[in-house]
């Protein structure tokens, strides 16, 4: 049989037979109003009912089970009874159905017999190839076939923005107020209780789907965080994605044990992942789709530089504050800009940002000033806040803005106050596709969310490779010896010179410790080290050693070492709780007049993992309450990034009179703390705090770490602790050819953009359109990006290198991207001419073929012209099934199982 892919949720979302379970003549009942809406939604499709009591239910003829239907349903609506469902799913599988949505309630809960019948249809549905949807689910809609497969009373129109939604009581409410506000849709998910069908699937589907130019998400939580990332960032490549999350837990019992812990909130990774991936999110309902319209316009990427054009002062003023709440600069603008306002405005202009018309300000002075600041490069985007006054014209000023709009790429958002006079001009705003409002405030969030966006646009586009290789690489063993030796004592907060042994390990700066068992010991110690120095208590039972007065600074003589060693012994006899002292930690006491202290964290998520946070450090750290967050692996831009996102990222330039501190170094620390994220899967919670930085570098001053209790973490390529698949290092190999000639085949890295462009220039015309199917003689920009920056955990490109005088020259690449059900990956590979027929595309392959099923990939396919006989060949030799395509007489499908008794048909 010859293989064809398909998405596994098309017959779901897109089917050509429906079939209602429980379908009824009364009203109030979900399946009254489920099959009410299929048949008033003008389905094109053919509607059965399954009803063993009625022989017709609205009209439409009822079958007693679905086993007894003349074909197979595409999809199957369920609306009756939880104890029903086994003997429903069991005919659905038995017919062939395609997919089944579960309108109805059932009992989910762990401790519930219905969550244990529950998995068991699960696991029955999955290897017969049946998808579930819901339960709990409100059903589905898909107007471009006229599919309202839902019990919903409100209707829906066709359009561009699909909907995943994790409550169906919310997909509701949006559906009510998106028909009176003339809101489109493409598809409707209710997703419900996601037994089967869950958001990284769906959102593939609606990735691929051509009908839809943005998605909307409402969730109250994730489960699969690798898989959920995965198909964000792939979707957010694409289209924009816009996220409501609801349902904030409560921090988690561990806060307690460090200041991490205590800083991050519980949604800061959630936050820290959507960045990440190159969504955005929004605070509202309301938000949530005016968001997904302006950011599917053709708006470019833009700072965060306002421009604020209005005819009152007033609402000029409350644009500035809500700006300044937004993280928005008002920024002033550029004297030339000045000069022409002045010649083109009345004398009586606030010569100043906002551009403040006054009262009397016509059509052509808001022409005027908006066109100024449009050209002014220090001006990203421009709210323009129209009051009705006497003088003004507002249908005239909206068709000013829409030309303005059309003739430049910077985002101009529209207020304009008031009501009976404003109708009309907002009417042709929006026919425009400029974002309205009727208030400065909203005005002002939607420039920040088009800012927010595009800055997350250029976070996803971010690839770390790895540090290893481009800098020494760190010792690992060390680091995990010192962990099991930790635990192994029964301890899962390690000591301040543990913690600090596996921070150099990594290649941290940090203060070499002494650990002191006597006062005698902490005098040697301390004149070893040289005076000033440090002393802190060295105990398993204190979490905060100032807390109970364990800690002695700037002690200059062996007398003053004694005098400190004896008062923290006496301070810790005196704890509220009792403390065991394993000795006084002696180490040198870091001092800069010009020193900026930092904290820097790590923190386990129970969803995405590790989360790296960064601060204002030092004994306040609480009270400052200044931290950013990212999620691992961060690479120099990511760094910066988050180092920007601080408050204390103002005092790190030049600063009362202090010199620039070294912000590279801070970059390196936490560089190195993102590879001991990967690295060391144990890492329960880090706090780095202070990390003194200032002119010639960063040291760490104290730090403390907590590791996972139980047996150790595994260690794997493929990082399974990680939310985010870091560079797949252990990919890499090298070979010898036949002549002698060097190769090293390794997975792809952003950085290799320019050689890739170089290998495609270099291929003949036969070989770019045998690999393209096209006469394309380079990578666009995008291709470029897409082919270089990419998802280590859904796709690989493995490129092949050589070494000559002037660097590495890549002669080769073999590359799969995962489709949408996870266990089939689609190849395609190349070689350079002139290094064809010596074994290069045969080793690339077999490197491929190995890394997909050490992935867990069932089947491996492609495609291949008819002509192109000598990759047919290499493909036979490889163990590929070959089939002639059924829509394209010139190609051939090739197709090869991965896994031991997969037929790949």
């Amino acid at each position: 049989m010859s293989f064809q892919y398909r998405h596994p949720l098309s017959r779901l979302i897109e089917p050509a037979s429906v079939a209602i379970v429980g379908a009824n003549d009364r009203p109030g009942t979900v399946g009254y109003a489920v099959l009410r809406n299929v048949i008033a939604g003008g389905y094109r499709g053919s509607v059965h009912v399954i009803n063993p009591r009625h022989e017709s239910v609205g009209g439409v003829r009822a079958y007693p089970r679905l086993t007894d239907l003349p074909d197979a349903p595409d999809l199957v609506l369920v609306a009756t009874r939880p104890e029903t469902l086994p003997a429903i799913v069991a005919d659905a599988i038995e017919s062939r159905s395609g997919g089944l949505a579960i309108l109805t309630a059932h009992a989910t809960r762990p401790d519930s017999g219905g969550r244990d019948a529950l998995d068991h249809v699960r696991v029955q549905a999955r290897e017969a190839g049946l998808r579930i949807l819901g339960p709990n689910s409100l059903g589905l809609m898909r107007p471009s076939v006229g599919l309202n497969a839902s019990f919903s009373q409100a209707g829906i129109r066709a359009g561009s923005v699909a909907l995943l939604s994790q409550s169906g009581g919310f997909a509701s409410a949006v559906l009510d107020w998106a028909l009176a506000d003339a809101i489109g849709f493409s598809t409707v998910l209710s997703l419900g209780n996601q037994l089967d069908v869950g958001f990284a699937e769906a959102l593939g589907y609606l990735t691929e789907d051509m009908r839809t130019d943005s998605i909307v998400l409402y969730l109250e939580g994730v489960n699969d965080a690798r898989r959920f990332l995965s198909a964000l960032r792939a979707a957010a490549r694409i289209k924009p994605v816009v996220v409501l999350k609801a349902g904030r837990g409560p921090a988690g019992a561990r806060a307690a044990t460090t200041h991490t812990g205590v800083l991050t909130g519980p949604d800061a990774a959630f936050d820290a992942a959507l960045r990440r991936c190159g969504a955005v999110r929004v605070s509202g309902f309301l938000q949530l789709f005016s968001a997904a319209k302006y950011l599917s316009s053709r708006y470019r990427p833009v700072g965060r530089n306002l421009a604020v054009v209005t005819n009152g002062g007033g609402p000029g003023v409350m644009a500035v504050d809500r700006a300044s709440d937004v993280g928005l600069s008002v920024h002033p603008l550029a004297p030339e800009t000045i000069a022409e306002l002045d010649r083109a405005l009345p004398h009586h202009w606030s010569r100043a940002n906002p551009v403040d018309l006054m009262e009397d300000a016509r059509p052509e002075h808001f022409r005027a000033a908006i066109a100024l600041c449009q050209k002014d490069a220090g001006v990203d985007g421009l709210v323009t806040v129209v009051t009705p006054q006497t003088m003004s014209d507002p249908l005239q000023i909206a068709q000013d803005l829409r030309e303005a709009s059309s003739r430049g790429s910077k985002p101009i958002i529209a207020c304009f106050m008031g009501d009976a006079t404003m109708r009309e001009p907002l009417r042709v705003l929006q026919d425009a596709r400029i974002p309205t409002f009727r208030s400065p405030e909203p005005a002002v969030e939607a420039f920040a969310t088009i800012a927010e966006f595009y800055e997350n646009q250029r976070l996803l586009m971010q690839v770390p490779g790895p540090l290893t290789g481009v800098q020494a690489p760190p010792d690992t063993r060390t680091a995990r010896a010192i962990i099991e030796a930790a635990r192994a004592a029964g301890r899962h907060v390690l000591f301040e010179s543990e913690t600090k042994a596996i921070l150099a390990a990594f290649l941290i700066p940090t203060a070499p410790v002494t650990v002191a068992g006597s006062a005698d010991e902490a005098v040697s110690a301390a004149t070893r080290i040289g005076f000033p120095v440090a002393l802190k208590i060295h105990s398993r039972d204190v979490t905060h050693k100032s807390d109970i007065g364990g800690v002695e600074l700037n002690v200059h003589a062996a007398e003053g070492v004694r005098a400190a060693y004896e008062r923290i012994l006496r301070n810790a006899a005196r704890a509220p709780l009792p403390v065991h002292v394993d000795g006084v930690a002696v180490e040198p006491m870091l001092r800069s007049d010009t020193g900026r202290e930092l904290m820097i964290g790590v923190l386990r998520d129970a969803v995405f993992g590790p989360v790296i946070t960064l601060g204002a450090g030092g004994r306040n750290v609480e009270i400052y309450a200044d931290q950013a967050a990212a999620l691992p692996p961060l690479n120099e831009y990511l760094a910066r990034s988050l180092i920007a996102r601080t408050r204390v990222a103002t005092t790190l330039g030049e600063w009362r009179g202090w010199p620039a501190a070294h912000v590279p170094a801070v970059e390196g620390v936490l560089l190195r703390v993102s590879e001991m994220c990967c690295e060391l899967p144990d890492i329960e919670a880090l706090d780095i705090n202070p990390v003194i930085v200032d002119a010639t570098g960063a040291v760490v001053a104290d730090a403390r770490m907590v590791i996972s209790p139980g047996p150790a973490a595994p260690v794997s390529d493929r990082y399974p602790h990680m939310a985010i698949c870091p560079y797949p290092a252990g990919l890499s190999c090298s070979l010898v050819l036949a002549d002698g000639t060097d190769v090293t085949v390794r997975p792809i890295r952003p950085e290799d953009a320019e050689m890739e462009q170089a290998f495609v220039r270099r291929l003949s015309d036969e070989s770019r359109y045998f690999r393209f199917a096209n006469s394309l003689h380079e990578l666009s920009e995008s291709m470029l990006v897409r082919f270089t920056q990419i998802d280590y955990d859904r796709e690989l490109a493995l490129v092949a290198l050589v070494t000559g005088d002037s660097g590495p020259t890549q002669i080769g690449v073999a590359r799969y991207v995962m489709v949408a059900d996870d266990e089939t990956c689609e190849f395609a590979v190349v070689v350079a001419d002139a290094w064809q027929t010596r074994g290069i595309g045969r080793r690339l392959m077999t490197c491929l073929i190995e890394a997909a099923r050490m992935r867990g990939l069932q089947t491996m396919f492609g495609y291949v012209l008819g002509q192109n006989t000598k990759m047919l060949r290499l493909m036979t030799t490889l163990g590929f099934e070959i089939h002639f395509d059924p829509e394209d007489s010139s190609m051939r499908r090739v197709v090869l199982p991965l896994q031991a008794g997969n037929s790949g048909g």
